[in-house]
């Protein structure tokens, strides 16, 4: 299901997303010659709603229509089907940034191009591996990182002055490549807003022309670690926050605009339905990074609403039911200092 290819279709640089899998058919690794010989590698739509990463790309190689890439480029554009439906992923799907090799889903054709397309760039040794996505909640534009060492840092430095380190979920791209090249994941913001594909954009431009990461200086970043992940069981139902909405859980839609900011203690995290038996009924589950179920640490039940008890950084906070139900509702963090 996974096809390679040693040049761009000319069709490709002008298709909108929904439009790639009657261009490509399948999931497809392109490799491009360049001046350097080393390759940077791309990922794009792991998620099929997450665009800003090919239409950066696109601008990207118009650029260079006419002359040489400065470096050489492997570039593995991802979930067409699901980008077809603008959706993250299509409901009879794994997710495609969960089952890259050290995942625990269950062996499966996707999983196994995975792999492939590991094996593949394993042995062309990349400079860098870059995945390219986006948020549904608002948030600033940052990188993830999943090894601390100083060539990531860098990577992520020239990025954003923030950035955030995870070890969970496990079977991401970025977590992949890390053992054989510095990785990085950007979060560019919404799909809608045009900044982060400029953004995008012009970080590419920066690493292509770099002849190494480390002469380069990280002082710059502002490091978080993810300490927790927020989901909703299935059998809960999540309301839209409407005077007469019966559902077991509203969520607070002001926390969208917190993003990236500290939440202080006593704040609002949803409203419950007072029915709810909280004694039996689990609304939310917040569990570490090591999958240890810490919800009663870090919210309690004050009458009809879920409160925060302890201070704590939110990031990629959403009430989009679709994006909670595929993924979680969001990331617990604490800032980390590297001495």
């Amino acid at each position: 299901m996974l096809n390679e290819m040693n040049h761009i279709p000319d069709a490709f640089l002008e298709t909108k997303a929904e439009d790639l899998h009657e261009l490509l058919k399948a999931p497809t690794l392109f490799h491009l010659d360049g001046i350097i010989k080393q390759p940077l590698f791309i990922c794009t739509l792991l998620h099929g709603n997450e665009t800003t990463g090919l239409y950066a790309i696109q601008r990207l190689l118009k650029k260079y229509q006419n002359q040489p890439l400065p470096r050489a480029i492997s570039l593995f554009v991802g979930n067409i089907a699901a980008a077809k439906e603008d959706q993250r992923r299509l409901d009879t799907q794994d997710d495609y940034n969960r089952i890259w090799p050290g995942s625990h889903h269950n062996d499966s054709p996707e999983k196994d191009m995975m792999q492939i397309v590991t094996n593949i760039m394993k042995k062309k040794k990349p400079f860098a591996s870059i995945d390219i996505h986006n948020n549904t909640g608002k948030n600033p534009h940052y990188g993830c990182i999943n090894i601390l060492n100083p060539h990531g840092l860098v990577l992520a430095s020239k990025f954003s002055d923030i950035a955030v380190y995870f070890t969970d979920p496990k079977g991401v791209q970025s977590s992949a490549f890390s053992d054989f090249c510095p990785a990085i994941v950007l979060e560019c913001g919404q799909a809608s807003d045009k900044s982060g594909e400029d953004h995008a954009l012009a970080y590419l431009e920066t690493i292509l022309v770099m002849n190494d990461l480390s002469s380069q200086n990280s002082s710059n970043l502002k490091l978080y670690h993810t300490i927790a992940r927020v989901t909703v069981p299935k059998t809960v139902s999540i309301g839209d926050g409407s005077d007469n909405d019966n559902s077991d859980l509203n969520l607070n839609t002001l926390l969208e605009e917190k993003n990236f900011h500290q939440i202080k203690v006593g704040s609002e995290f949803a409203t419950i339905n007072a029915k709810k038996d909280l004694l039996k009924d689990k609304l939310i589950i917040v569990n570490s990074e090591s999958h240890e179920d810490i919800t009663d640490e870090y919210i309690s039940c004050d009458r009809d609403k879920l409160i925060f008890k302890k201070q704590v950084t939110l990031a990629m906070f959403t009430t989009s039911e679709r994006a909670i139900r595929q993924d979680c509702v969001c990331y617990f963090m604490e800032e980390l200092h590297i001495g």
